[in-house]
């Protein structure tokens, strides 16, 4: 039984993969797969569900531009709310009729003879492909730390990315591991329902003031009924935020001024000064990931609140401790930890020209083309790929600049009887050094430990710049760095 064929395979149904499919639409290309590992489609706001899980980007800005809401019921939307735009958004374009759920593609791989990708899945079946997208987004591979005596561990463990509705958590002591952009919400939604909550904090994180509140009547009827207002308060949205990068890229020197108000964002939330101290960082803010919240530290300084500022070291039993003695009993543990951001693709394999593994392209630093190309994988193109995320501002309006580059490309590649579209080693080379010089000056090199650093302190991760210059420079394609070459001598 042959293979079934498409023309584009669109690996990831979350916002990117919205973006391509509905792209391809406009462009009249209709013969496309979107694949998604899980059981529903969605991407990471179907995936994770723990409690006050909510986006800290504002909700007019966290949308399509060309598929508005005007009836977004707060400045920040919760997770429910926007998977319920995508499911919308995904309806009103026609897109589950292209959509695969529990495929699950374990490897791509090109095929020189023939000029295209062939797709393994999870369940054994095969697909090929003239060109693959990938959609997969960067944090979906969550990281859970090994430590002694995990395997024996008696209390349930889980990670917040993989939320358990079936454990019960009311009147129980829980312990928080980490402190990062998941915790800081999960910590005032758990903090009021359990008897005790336990905050293991490594690294204390710089919290500012979210000042989320709920919209109106009146404005949502004005966004729904005036299209210009809406438009106008994504613009005051989109620079409000996009000045914030003359900080983490232009002068790092203003987030000293950042600290004073991170400083006193603390002090008006804890009044107990040994508790303040704990928790107020040692890094300019920046170098790590700024966090938006409320009620973190109102809730850090509830009576059945507890902070130990030290790693976890083992589990014993149904005992957390810590390399300096500190021993806790607990009921649950939730791994709030983030995501393992070493191989963007994994856990799928992709292999290249001549046998050349994706893994062993990048090797120890994710490099790409704009984050959306690498040499020797042609026809194959990345949305999110690496040094596309962001510090300051909303990865939509980035997922939105990048889609057109993508789109050309696979253009480009279906025209006539075919292409391959690769981008050249040069092309590649010279846009990654200039990309590791601006982010050699950037704040996020500035001393601290984050997730945006691996190992040797490289960024791998963050866009050093303003985002209207990627989508200016986005725009076109700047065909000379590609190498374009006809499939007419293969079975295209």
């Amino acid at each position: 039984m042959s293979a079934a064929r498409v023309a584009v395979a669109i690996i990831g149904t979350g916002f990117s993969g919205i973006a391509v499919a509905i792209g391809l639409q406009k462009r009249g290309i209709s013969d496309f797969v979107l694949l998604d590992a899980n059981k529903q489609a969605g991407g990471t706001w179907q995936v994770n569900t723990y409690p006050g899980c909510a986006c800290d980007v504002p909700s007019h800005l966290y949308s399509f531009s060309f598929a508005p809401n005007p009836d977004w019921t707060h400045v920040f939307s919760r997770q429910p709310e926007i998977r319920a735009y995508t499911e919308r958004v995904t309806a009103e374009f026609g897109l589950h009729a292209h959509i695969r759920v529990n495929s699950e593609v374990q490897e791509a791989l090109w095929r020189e003879e023939s000029g295209d990708w062939q797709l393994t899945l999870a369940t054994g079946e095969v697909l090929v492909a003239r060109t693959v997208v990938t959609a997969t987004g960067a944090l979906r591979t969550p990281t859970t730390p090994t430590v002694p005596g995990a395997g024996t561990f008696t209390p349930p463990a889980w990670h917040s990315a993989q939320w358990r509705d079936d454990v019960d958590l009311s009147d129980k002591t829980v312990a928080i591991v980490g402190t990062g952009a998941s915790a800081i919400q999960l910590v005032p939604a758990l903090a009021s329902r359990v008897r005790k909550l336990i905050v293991y904090q490594r690294t204390p994180a710089w919290v500012m003031p979210r000042k989320d509140r709920a919209y109106t009547d009146a404005e949502r009827r004005g966004f729904a009924t005036k299209p210009w207002r809406r438009r106008l308060h994504r613009f005051r949205l989109y620079w409000r935020m996009e000045v914030q990068a003359v900080a983490f890229v232009t002068a790092p020197v203003v987030m000293r001024a950042v600290a004073f108000m991170g400083r006193h964002n603390i002090a008006q939330g804890i009044a107990d000064r040994a508790l303040r101290q704990t928790v107020t960082p040692a890094y300019l803010p920046g170098c790590k990931r700024i966090l938006l919240s409320d009620d973190y530290y109102p809730t850090l300084a509830r009576a059945n609140v507890e902070v130990i500022a030290e790693a976890v070291s083992a589990l014993d039993g149904d005992t957390v401790c810590t390399a300096s003695g500190e021993r806790r009993q607990v009921d649950a543990l939730i791994w709030a930890t983030g995501f393992d951001l070493s191989n963007l693709l994994a856990p799928m394999t992709v292999v290249g020209r001549d046998g050349h593994a994706m893994a062993d392209a990048w090797g120890d630093l994710p490099h790409a083309y704009f984050g959306m190309a690498v040499p020797r994988f042609p026809n194959l193109f990345m949305m999110t790929g690496p040094n596309t995320g962001l510090g300051h501002n909303s990865m939509i309006f980035m997922i939105e600049a990048m889609a057109p580059m993508v789109l050309a490309c696979v253009e480009r590649a279906l025209a006539g009887s075919g292409h391959t579209v690769e981008v050249t080693v040069a092309a590649e080379a010279a846009f990654n050094a200039g990309l590791q010089q601006r982010l050699a000056a950037a704040i996020w090199g500035s001393g601290c430990r984050s997730w945006y650093l691996d190992g040797a302190g490289r960024n791998p991760i963050l866009w050093p710049g303003y985002t209207f210059d990627f989508w200016r420079r986005t725009r076109r394609v700047r065909w000379d760095d590609f190498s374009v070459a006809p499939l007419t001598a293969r079975d295209a």
